[in-house]
């Protein structure tokens, strides 16, 4: 099974930047690992996908963070980071990191980890 810890979360001003980092362990075959991605919640709504890469390497993005955050991955590492620039308010949230696995194409959810910017 997959198991996946979030990092880099805390509280910046507006216009700062973040560094998130989703680390996969457990049993995992890299070859199985069809896509990860970045989801975040805010208070009140759903959640939303920020973020994805799948294992080809091809990217997509919330349309209200496009040209801001950068999704990346280090497959010997088997983390994925989130870098995150020029945040809003509205980027508050939790953040979690997702991990799209194996032929059942089965979700696995680290525990997230708070993003918080201020004025």
């Amino acid at each position: 099974q997959v198991q996946l810890v979030e990092s880099g979360g805390g509280l910046v001003q507006a216009g700062g930047s973040l560094r998130l980092s989703c680390a996969a362990s457990g049993s995992i075959l890299r070859t199985l690992i069809n896509a990860m991605g970045w989801y975040r919640q805010a208070p009140g709504k759903l959640r939303e996908l920020v973020a994805g890469i799948t294992s080809g390497g091809s990217t997509n993005y919330a349309d209200s963070v496009k040209g801001r955050f950068a999704i990346s991955r280090d497959n010997a590492k088997n983390t994925v980071y989130l870098q995150m620039n020029s945040l809003k308010r509205e980027d508050t949230a939790v953040y979690y990191c997702k991990v799209d696995y194996g032929p059942l194409r089965t979700n696995y959810w680290g525990q997230g980890t708070q993003v918080t910017v201020s004025s």
